[in-house]
Formats: structure tokens, sequence, C-alpha cells
């Protein structure tokens, strides 16, 4: 069995590395908020995603609806249109899976 304590720094490593990667593509794409701005960015697409998983199970439509919604999240945060956040939320899933490759956490 898993310990809180490894949990939560597991969550905690991930939540850290997300916002660094959120920050500098939002970054890349004009995005001029701050580090501040990231974090919420990556909690509210973690509490998003537990939440459309947990209702509607795993599987596409959960994955699909989420996805909506944190674009959602993305478009208000950053000010932005919903094709700026599409491929913000892309390039965030890329750069994510390739570092999800080398660091287990992810």
């Amino acid at each position: 069995m898993v310990s809180y304590s490894f949990t939560l720094m597991t969550f905690i490593v991930a939540l850290i590395i997300s916002t660094v990667i959120i920050y500098y593509i939002a970054g890349f794409f004009g995005a001029k908020d701050s580090l501040t701005t990231a974090l919420m960015a990556a909690l509210i697409g973690t509490a998003v995603y537990t939440i459309f998983y947990y209702v509607l199970g795993q599987g596409l439509v959960a994955a699909f609806v989420a996805g909506i919604v944190w674009l959602l999240a993305l478009q208000k945060l950053y000010t932005i249109g919903w094709f700026k956040a599409l491929i913000i939320a892309v390039m965030i899933w890329i750069v994510t899976s390739v570092a999800g490759l080398f660091l287990p956490v992810l």
C-alpha cells in the first residue's frame, strides 16, 4: 500500500512540473501571466479531470467533456480565444507526455 505522504509528495512534484510547463507554453504563445495563473490552470485541470473521471468513469466521453471544461478554464484564466486555448492545451499535453517518459510522476 502506498503511504499518504508519498502520494502527497508525488502530487506536489507533478503539480510543480505541470505548472512550469504550462507557464512556459502559455508564455511562448504570448500570455503574460504569472506562475500563479499557471498554478491555477494546473490545479483546475487536475480537479476537472478528477471530477469528470469519477462521475463519468474512465473513457473518451469523460476525457472529452473534461477537456472542453479545461479549455474554458484556460480561456478565462489567460483571456484568450478558444482556438488559442486549444493550441496551448495540445502543446501542454505533448510536452507533459514527453516529460512523463522521463519523470514517472506525471
